[in-house]
């Protein structure tokens, strides 16, 4: 039978350390925090292989880092050295059992390590025994978390093939040069804007800077830059309108709305003229944003304060003429990558709630892992 002991009996959790201004440069060593790997150092104070678990921020937050690395002062770290059990098994039980409830530190919400250490863990007896649980999460959860690699990779590629596309009417276009097969037009010329007073009783959309746009309770609160605007909301837009952040679009805030709303006056919101595609044009906008192409016409290319409020001037920017059939044909292959990446997501969803509970499972003696294959020992266990 499994006993519970407390964490502090099996482990001990060192503090991260600050980075010296001095200290920042590239390096061999992964800096990690509460919310992971966030850069490269050229020294580190835990060896390989470590646990990094959130203090501050992302407190609770459990990371395996299989070289040596350097965890700062938002996280805990915990090596060989500091512990006297097998050290992937104690990642495993520790992604297991909640690390979040113990403590909220005064002010700021975090992990304290007093309360950490008096949360109790299904230690196995032998160090055998916990090996053998953590080679078969290793091999498990490896499956799954491939399979969801491969199909966000598919997503990836797809998307890809479309960027290519589009960039590949720009490098044959006089906007590059020494090219001058494709000719191009500004902006103005190829969308119309769209003018239109606000309504009543609808939401407000926002331009994301992943390019999606939509009605802004659909989406949390980050991602897109807030306007200093203080006029209030003053542009209806409808599905299928080129939304263009004024300010925010040099960063990737530029797309097709999905949803009715209102938006700011900060925002271009255009329709394609003689018959063009949204999504081909919200695209390549895009990507031309965030190449730094658009950038090169703004009035201040300070980060954070591209100036693009400006219809005269956004519309003077030239792009490349494609034809119209192409333009569908192109909008037609991104507008079928949208449902699709919904349904990754959700496939990943429930891959994340199968993985966790396959981990809690295994690592409470639930069933053997020494006859068990992974497939199926979920069904009929609780998380």
């Amino acid at each position: 039978m499994t006993d519970t002991v407390p964490l502090k009996r099996v482990a001990r959790m060192a503090y991260g350390d600050s980075l010296a201004a001095e200290m920042r440069v590239d390096g061999e060593f992964p800096v990690v925090g509460s919310g992971g790997v966030s850069g490269t150092h050229n020294a580190s104070n835990f060896r390989a292989p470590g646990i990094v678990i959130g203090r501050k921020g992302s407190h609770g937050s459990v990371h395996w880092i299989p070289s040596g690395g350097f965890a700062i002062d938002t996280a805990y770290y915990i090596d060989e050295r500091l512990t006297s059990v097998n050290l992937r098994w104690l990642y495993y039980v520790l992604q297991a059992v909640n690390l979040k409830g113990p403590s909220q530190d005064v002010g700021v919400p975090g992990l304290s390590r007093d309360a950490a250490y008096e949360v109790r863990l299904p230690v196995p007896p032998s160090h055998e025994e916990q090996r053998r649980i953590a080679d078969f999460l290793d091999t498990e959860t490896g499956k799954i978390d491939n399979l969801v690699f491969k199909k966000r990779r598919l997503v990836e590629l797809l998307e890809e093939r479309s960027d290519s596309r589009i960039l590949s009417h720009v490098g044959a276009s006089a906007l590059v040069a020494g090219s001058t097969g494709v000719s191009v037009q500004p902006v103005r010329r190829l969308l119309e804007k769209a003018v239109r007073p606000p309504v009543a009783d609808v939401g407000t959309v926002t331009a994301y800077r992943d390019g999606r746009v939509t009605d802004r309770s659909l989406r949390r609160a980050d991602g897109y830059t807030l306007s200093g605007s203080t006029e209030p909301q003053g542009q209806y837009v409808v599905p299928g309108d080129v939304v263009i952040h004024g300010l925010d679009g040099f960063a990737g805030a530029i797309g097709v709305s999905e949803a009715f709303g209102n938006c700011s006056p900060v925002y271009h919101v255009c329709e394609p003229q003689n018959g063009g595609d949204s999504h081909f044009f919200g695209r390549m906008l895009r990507l031309l944003a965030l190449q730094g192409y658009l950038g090169n016409f703004a009035t201040s290319t300070r980060e954070r304060a591209v100036d693009f409020r400006n219809w005269e001037l956004f519309g003077r920017i030239p792009l490349p003429v494609v034809s119209v059939e192409e333009q569908r044909e192109i909008g037609a292959a991104i507008r079928r990558i949208r449902p699709l990446k919904e349904l990754v997501e959700r496939s990943a969803a429930l891959a994340a709630e199968r993985r966790q509970s396959l981990i809690t499972a295994a690592v409470t003696g639930q069933f053997d892992v020494s006859t068990a294959s992974g497939r199926n020992v979920t069904e009929g266990i609780t998380a």
